[in-house]
């Protein structure tokens, strides 16, 4: 029998910390988040995270991209970088980065173990071993401590003021990214709720930046600024001049937000810590080359990225490209509805496919691809999202832009997500639980019946059970299919591109970054 290795085991472990308890259970939490300073002293790190220049960063929407973009800047700066961002999409040790590079499995396993036997023989029944998350902040922090990085870039995971991340008493500086509704049943169902919590991360006289808000989160923010002493600005997004004919790393006009709030975070770093010969703060019609560099060529999975099927490419002529955005609010499905309809017409100028009845209409093929096109959705999102909105906002945002979806594909997670490493194996036929799925297609079917001029309230006349001899779709509408897993709905999109070669598959796929790691792992395998 195969020896399973210390990272295994460390993955095997890391499951234990998940529970089913729901994250809004508001009776733990307050005590969980202060248990984490007694958790620092145990580990030994309060001396190393006061010595730390920290850029911290909380919000909505654009955590990841901003923090990717300040951690790419400060890197080609020059300095040596650590980065704690969250969710990890295919492995767990994306989470962290040092010096642009996932940490390797052996310093993982080393101080992974290192954090757990410690906690472990200290913790007891009044002073549990932290949650998931909580263990996730500590083991970032040890390992940016042994690897004596200049600047620690921490991304908030929820909220903020009882985030772990909060941990940090002195920043360097701070920012919230845009704000909007998400997880309200933690933060607050009001912006200025949800904002109140964000501006948590705000500590005295640490210089903070923000972006464009709605009014009722602004003010929020402009007085918990106040209240602190904080000088807190608001700064525009990116003038892409500044990047002399080049494009921004990450995809999308949004990210010209996210790299304007970027670009302020790394001056002022810059600024605070003594590093004035970098960057010339007054002059504002240009960008150090690093800044530039850093902007251009900034990375992030599964937000805006397109990716075409090596699959098809390799076994037919046919054309199969998936364009991946972990959006799940309403506000980010809405830009990322509308990156998708301009990138698809970058890509192969699509024109409007489909007649009143969804028909494939035979339109001049693009000069470049020789191919027609048409737009499928691929989408799955958890339950405790509201699914007509999310849909109805991609449904009209693409309709605006002339773009409307021949199919949509509905598929539950592959792995269950409370298990890491080789345990994580997809479930079985009969382990499937579709019920939300199929919620989802009803859903689909209503909003696109209304579209069609129906009254959008019944369905089932439109749906049947399909089990053909590949067994491939559960249940197949005249609009949808849900699929019991995702290897299956792949398999229907490949097998429908060999069979359509003369037609190019644009597939937008969103809803959870929960679904773009899983898609991500399966077609790069």
């Amino acid at each position: 029998m195969e020896e399973v290795s210390s990272y295994e085991k460390a993955l095997d472990v890391l499951s234990s910390f998940i529970t089913l308890r729901s994250p809004a259970d508001k009776g733990s939490k307050c005590s969980r988040f202060e248990f984490v300073f007694d958790y620092i002293k145990i580990l030994d790190l309060e001396e190393p995270i006061s010595k730390m220049k920290i850029i911290h960063v909380a919000g909505t929407k654009g955590k990841g991209s901003t923090c990717t973009f300040v951690e790419s800047i400060l890197r080609n700066c020059g300095f040596r970088t650590g980065l704690f961002t969250s969710p990890h999409l295919i492995d767990v040790r994306e989470r962290f980065r040092v010096d642009g590079v996932d940490i390797c499995e052996e310093k993982f396993s080393a101080h992974f173990w290192w954090c757990y036997d410690i906690l472990k023989e200290n913790t007891n029944e009044d002073l549990p071993m932290p949650f998931l998350f909580c263990f996730f902040t500590l083991l970032a922090l040890k390992i940016f401590t042994a690897e004596q990085v200049d600047v620690v870039i921490l991304e908030v995971g929820i909220g903020g003021r009882l985030d772990s991340t909060n941990l940090v008493q002195a920043p360097i500086v701070c920012g919230i990214c845009s704000l909007g509704y998400d997880h309200v049943e933690i933060l607050g169902d009001t912006l200025g709720q949800i904002a109140g919590e964000k501006a948590g991360i705000f500590k005295h006289g640490v210089p903070a930046f923000t972006v464009s808000q709605p009014d009722e989160a602004m003010s929020v923010l402009q007085e918990k600024a106040s209240q602190l002493g904080v000088h807190l600005e608001v700064v525009p997004p990116l003038d892409a001049n500044l990047l002399n004919g080049l494009k921004l790393g990450l995809e999308g006009e949004h990210q010209y937000q996210n790299a304007g709030l970027a670009v302020a975070l790394c001056h002022t770093w810059l600024h605070r810590t003594g590093h004035l010969e970098i960057t010339n703060l007054e002059q504002t019609s240009s960008l150090p080359e690093s800044f530039i560099k850093g902007l251009t060529t900034a990375n992030l999975q599964g937000r805006a990225q397109i990716v075409s099927d090596q699959h098809i490419d390799i076994e037919c002529p046919g054309d199969l490209v998936f364009y991946l955005d972990g959006a799940h609010t309403s506000e980010s499905m809405e830009i990322c509805a509308r990156w998708f309809s301009i990138a698809i017409k970058e890509d192969s100028q699509p024109r409007d496919n489909f007649r009143a009845s969804h028909e494939l209409v035979q339109m001049p093929p693009d000069e470049r691809s020789g191919k027609n096109s048409i737009q499928i959705l691929l989408f799955n999102c958890m339950s405790v999202r509201d699914p007509q909105l999310l849909l109805l906002r991609l449904i009209k945002t693409c309709a605006s832009h002339g773009v409307r979806f021949k199919k949509a594909l509905f598929v539950p997670n592959m792995t269950a997500f409370f298990k890491f490493g080789s345990h994580a194996l997809p479930p079985t036929d009969s382990q499937v639980e579709l019920s939300w799925q199929f919620t989802l297609q009803r859903e689909w079917e209503s909003l696109m019946q209304g579209n069609k001029g129906g009254d959008g309230k019944s369905t089932d006349g439109v749906c049947e059970e399909v089990k053909d001899d590949l067994e491939l779709s559960t249940k197949s509408c005249e609009n949808s299919m849900v699929f019991s897993s995702l290897p299956l709905a792949i398999k229907w999109l490949r097998d429908s591109a060999k069979q359509n070669q003369s037609i190019r598959f644009q597939v937008l796929v969103t809803g959870s970054l929960h679904l773009m790691g899983e898609i991500l792992k399966f077609i790069k395998k």
